[in-house]
């Protein structure tokens, strides 16, 4: 997961003073009962908030409000509180912000990097919100696992088909035929030819441009396009899980069609 622990820890260690509240954002892409699982699980540990970062549609906004302005009254000898927004790049801590502020303070981009610097901005008397760059520590993570994470952007990568493979591994085949079109398929490189076909994304000689058609495959996987989650570790039922998203997701979608 994109959890920083190492932030945990050195706040633990060396600011014990300080509050850390967990965060559990884009709840809109998992099922409920994940969400409600992991949020369950996680509160044990700190105080834990689901989120759906959205200016016009969110979720969860006025529960950490509340949250921030008891910790407001809980220090009411300090003259202000500055409230740092830390994770991992592309986790939507921008739009963390502009949710909670309702309009456009901080740049938002779907992909890894787009803040660069600490900007501080004002949410009400006394509070103020930290928009910081993303966090990445060295906790061993396969290169594999980097990008999947959306730590680095597709189109740095040298060789983006290399992690097309992890990513149909990841998401189940309907989902994936139910976004891009593909019927069947006999590996990864066969997929990619196939969508390329599809999507027209070829080069001279009727070629499939594999960079191009494996670097749209990686964004829509950091974009949140393609169904996939981790459930608790009590609830890790693999197929329980897909159905109850697929089942999840058709309930959704009668829901916006009444």
């Amino acid at each position: 997961g994109t959890r920083c622990r190492h932030v945990e820890e050195h706040i633990r260690r060396n600011a014990p003073h300080k509050h850390v509240v967990l965060v559990v954002n884009k709840c809109d892409l998992v099922p409920t009962w994940v969400t409600r699982k992991w949020v369950k699980r996680l509160s044990a540990e700190y105080p834990t908030l689901a989120f759906h970062a959205s200016i016009t549609n969110s979720f969860g906004k006025g529960a950490l409000i509340n949250l921030l302005r008891q910790f407001s009254k809980l220090h009411a000898d300090k003259r202000q509180i500055s409230v740092g927004v830390v994770g991992y790049p592309n986790v939507g801590k921008s739009s963390i912000i502009n949710t909670l502020k309702a309009k456009k303070v901080c740049r938002v981009a779907p992909i890894p990097g787009e803040t660069k610097v600490w900007q501080y901005i004002t949410l009400m008397r006394r509070i103020f919100l930290i928009d910081c760059p993303g966090v990445v520590h060295d906790v061993g993570d396969s290169e594999v696992e980097t990008v999947l994470k959306g730590v680095v952007r597709a189109e740095r990568l040298p060789d983006p088909s290399a992690y097309v493979g992890p990513i149909l591994e990841r998401v189940k085949p309907e989902y994936l035929r139910r976004q891009y079109g593909v019927g069947e398929w006999a590996d990864a490189a066969d997929f990619v030819a196939r969508l390329a076909q599809r999507t027209g994304k070829l080069l001279k000689g009727g070629e499939p441009d594999v960079h191009t058609v494996s670097v749209n495959v990686i964004n829509d996987w950091q974009r949140g396009k393609l169904p996939f989650f981790i459930a608790p570790p009590d609830e890790r039922a693999g197929a329980e899980a897909g159905e109850e998203l697929l089942e999840d997701e058709e309930d959704r979608e009668e829901g916006e069609g009444q």
